[in-house]
Order: C-alpha cells, then structure tokens, then sequence
C-alpha cells in the first residue's frame, strides 16, 4: 500500500479510536421513570425538538398545556417524550443546576392541567391558552401560560421576579407581590407585546 493510504487508514483509525474513548467517556444519565402524564405548560416546538428557554420564534409552533405526554427515554441534557402521539424532546439547555430527571418532572406532569383550569377565572382561562400573562395570575397560572422560567437565570421559583426572554433581544421579567400573584410585567416593549394579557382582561381572580 503507498505511504500516503497508509497515513490516511491510520488517521482514520485513530479518530474512530478517539471517538470511542470520548463516547465512552460521556456520562449516561441513569434510568428514569417512564412518567405518562400531561404537559405542564405552552411550549414551542422547532418540529421535534424543545428547549427550555421557549423562544417564541419564527418557525416554532406551540404545544398546548394540558397535551397527553409519555416520557419514552432519557439522554445526556434532554429526555425523550411522545406529545399528542407525536415524538419530541424536551432539552435542557439553561437549567442545568437541577438534574435531568427533576427536569422532567417539571415539564410532565400527573395532574391533566385543563382540569385545573376549570375551576379559573374565564379571563384567566383564557390567558393561559393564548400564553399570555396578566396581573392577579398565581404562579402555577403563570407557569401553564408560558412555562418554567430557566433555571440558570431563576434559582429559585419563591423569588419574587421571574426573569424570561422571547427571543435573545427581548427580556421581560414577571413581578408578584407578597401573596405570590402577578404584580405586573416588565421588559422590553416587542416582548410585552407578545406575552402580556389585554388590559381590558387584566382582573385579578381567586
């Protein structure tokens, strides 16, 4: 054999070398449970895949809180799911200070949400399903309309400012008051526009 195919076979043989070591080095998330349930919350879909920053961007499409989901498997940032009988992920991309499968329990939930929903205000209701936020919303309300705040950013849920982004320029962020509901939203005028509720629908409701 020339030199030269011999030098390529034995660069060829050292990557696949390389990459066996580096896969074999990725850790494995252990095995969790195969939960079927229902999606918390509106998330936007790019097709097949879901992050969990949620942009609302051109292209993606929501998956409707309350949609019947079955978690089938659990990868190194992301498990798999069927959505409404169609195959999605769900990754983990900016909250990564709590473990895949806290993650997941997060996003699938055991409690079907439009069963809660019937016992909200209509104008709550009604918010939550355009995935919009409105002053007097609880924290679960917010969470259903527009899901889980990254946690990168939100450490903790009790905080009294849940900080968001629709897309990588627009921030807004969601205040409450001492009784964990909706004080008002905050941020940059394109994002409001997007996610804050008509201020002719914005009553407060038990």
């Amino acid at each position: 054999m020339p030199i030269k195919r011999l030098a390529a076979a034995a660069l060829l043989a050292a990557t696949a070398v390389a990459a066996t070591v580096v896969h074999a080095q990725r850790p494995s998330p252990p095995p969790g449970p195969l939960v079927n349930g229902f999606l918390c919350c509106n998330m936007r879909t790019y097709g097949d895949s879901i992050s969990d920053i949620n942009y609302d961007e051109q292209g993606t499409q929501i998956v409707a809180v309350g949609t019947p989901a079955r978690i089938t498997g659990y990868d190194f940032r992301y498990f798999n799911l069927q959505l409404g009988g169609k195959p999605q992920r769900i990754k983990n991309d900016y909250s990564r200070n709590i473990t895949l499968h806290q993650f997941a329990q997060r996003y699938v939930v055991t409690t079907d949400p439009i069963q809660k929903m019937a016992a909200f205000a209509p104008a709550v209701r009604d918010a939550i399903m355009a995935g919009k936020v409105m002053p007097g919303m609880t924290r679960e309300q917010v969470l259903m309309a527009i899901a889980y705040p990254v946690g990168s950013e939100n450490p903790s849920l009790d905080a009294p400012t849940w900080r968001y982004w629709r897309d990588s320029w627009s921030e807004f962020q969601v205040q409450f008051d001492d009784k964990g509901l909706v004080k008002t939203v905050v941020g940059d005028p394109v994002a409001l526009s997007r996610v804050l509720a008509a201020p002719a629908a914005a009553t407060a409701q038990p």
